[in-house]
């Protein structure tokens, strides 16, 4: 704003120092005005008013900036395969409008191949059922009224994976890890047997019972607690003892006792006779 002799730029503080008069006096009558180091920013409408007594008049006026595109990718989408669709794709992220987009080859013959589709608004290249021939370098050139932008990707196409060899080796490979868990399983649960079989042997040889009594403290001990009833034994007496059996003996280890000379196995009277010829004090 120019008025009363003096220039005021302080209203718009992102043009700060990037705007002034082209004309040294505007009063002169030229209100020109100059912007410096122009941005995508300073799009807009503008507005000039001249105000001089007696009247005021307004002119307003479209400002479009143009940026030319940059940073511009190419990229390549689908299978690289032999008989595939593959789509060449180039994108610029700055630009105004309208981008146009060209593709041609920089390697081989340098011109696309016969299938390929062109879209020049997307920048999309597509090559149908694409042949090893179709390998090489390709360049994709953005554009605009006021610059230009490129960029390339190289093209590889290669024949088909072998499926059934990857589904095969797939297949071996999981039977085998499933085999190695089994074997690790079947170790584990091995082992685990035979540490529980240690611990209870090892438990009954702590819990074994004590030994056995010696037959003939097993045979006083019987003689001493039924002293009252045997006394003095004389034949005439012996025979009514005899008929009473002698496996009614309450111990277990002097039943068993006779077992260890099994070459001599004597008679309930010849044992009865015996014991009534010991002399108990």
């Amino acid at each position: 704003m120019y008025t009363v002799d003096r220039t005021y730029d302080h209203y718009y503080a992102d043009m700060t120092g990037r705007m002034q008069f082209t004309s040294l006096d505007p009063k002169s009558g030229d209100g020109s005005l100059d912007i410096l180091n122009l941005k995508a920013a300073d799009t807009g409408t503008y507005q000039c008013k001249v105000k001089k007594a007696p009247g005021v008049q307004s002119k307003k006026i479209q400002l479009t900036v143009l940026v030319k595109p940059a940073r511009t990718k190419c990229s390549i989408q689908g299978s690289q395969e032999i008989g595939k669709d593959v789509t060449l794709k180039c994108v610029s992220q700055e630009g105004s409008p309208l981008l146009s987009y060209d593709w041609r080859r920089v390697s081989g013959t340098q011109n696309l191949p016969a299938t390929s589709v062109l879209n020049k608004n997307t920048g999309e290249l597509l090559l149908k059922n694409a042949s090893r021939e179709y390998s090489g370098t390709y360049n994709c050139v953005a554009s605009n009224r006021v610059g230009t932008d490129e960029c390339s990707v190289e093209l590889n196409v290669t024949p088909p994976v072998n499926t059934a060899g990857i589904i095969t080796g797939a297949i071996i490979g999981t039977l085998l890890g499933l085999f190695v868990l089994c074997s690790v399983i079947f170790c584990f649960c091995k082992k685990h047997r035979e540490k529980k079989y240690e611990k209870e042997v090892h438990h009954d040889i702590r819990e074994d019972v004590p030994p056995p009594k010696s037959r003939s403290s097993t045979a006083r001990s019987y003689i001493g607690s039924n002293r009252s009833s045997l006394g003095s034994m004389s034949p005439s007496n012996m025979e009514g003892y005899t008929k009473t059996p002698y496996s009614q003996v309450p111990s277990e280890d002097f039943e068993r006792a006779p077992a260890q000379n099994p070459a001599f196995a004597p008679s309930k009277y010849d044992i009865a006779h015996k014991i009534g010829d010991i002399t108990v004090v």
